[in-house]
């Protein structure tokens, strides 16, 4: 079984998503970020490849069938994160801030060592993974996906 798809911003849990969904591609089409894509099933799904998610909400506006549903005006819209991982080229002594200079929150930030190569690092109260560190890194390091996901992989 493949990682679960990453749904737009303000889904509903998985099952309630998938139930209300009609796959209409209203969502998709008002996308001013063009990162919602078809994906399996023909469900939206993000595509950070394509860019970052401004949290605008015109996809929820959109939404009629409320698969799509903020529920109070400060809700987060999803619970996703960035991870950095052993393929950034601080890691290889490469100097490299490209996902720091993308975030818009200030996430990344570098740590300078004595005589190395600043390592990012990631302050993930402040990630809203929004995806703007992704598609710039060159080496496709950066990993975004449910905080739970990467709270489980860090404890293995």
């Amino acid at each position: 079984m493949g990682a679960p798809a990453l749904r737009p911003p303000w889904a509903r849990d998985e099952a309630a998503f998938i139930a209300a969904c009609t796959r209409c591609d209203a969502c998709i089409e008002v996308c001013p970020a063009t990162i919602l894509v078809r994906a399996d099933g023909g469900f939206p799904s993000v595509d950070f490849s394509r860019g970052e998610c401004t949290f605008c909400a015109q996809c929820v506006a959109r939404c009629e069938p409320h698969a799509l549903a903020r529920e109070a005006e400060l809700a987060p819209p999803w619970a996703l994160r960035a991870s950095i991982g052993e393929a950034c080229l601080a890691e290889a002594g490469v100097e490299c801030r490209i996902c720091g200079e993308n975030c818009p929150a200030g996430a990344i930030r570098f740590r300078p060592r004595l005589g190395k190569v600043a390592q990012p690092q990631l302050d993930a109260a402040a990630c809203t993974g929004c995806g703007a560190c992704f598609a710039p890194c060159p080496t496709r390091a950066i990993v975004v996906k449910a905080q739970i996901d990467i709270q489980l992989e860090n404890e293995q």
